[in-house]
């Protein structure tokens, strides 16, 4: 999927509060891909990042995988074209929510 461009549906928009933890404020947009669905059986999850104000949706690329070691899903993680990001830049904006598990990051 790396390269790919894809639809993201925001559902927990930037400076949202996660649904269950309420200590987890999401620092970025983050959302699902419609009819694409992820290793949870669910759709698929992705973050935005390069984007600094709340969206309902967006449409990017797919510049790398988080692939959670310890879990059954993946999340992609989405940007304008033209933006990239390092690995370390990548781990510090997902790391709210990511410190959670244990991960690589796909490029």
């Amino acid at each position: 999927m790396i390269g790919k461009t894809v639809e993201v549906t925001v559902d927990r928009p930037l400076g949202s509060v996660h649904p269950r933890y309420k200590n987890i404020v999401y620092p970025i947009n983050y959302g699902y891909v419609k009819d694409c669905i992820g290793g949870d059986g669910e759709e698929q999850d992705a973050y935005i990042l390069g984007v600094d104000r709340p969206v309902e949706s967006f449409t990017g690329r797919v510049i790398a995988v988080v692939h959670r070691l310890n879990d059954d899903e993946d999340k992609w993680v989405v940007a304008p074209d033209g933006y990239e990001f390092t690995k370390d830049e990548i781990i510090g904006q997902i790391y709210f929510q990511e410190r959670y598990f244990d991960f690589e990051i796909i490029m």
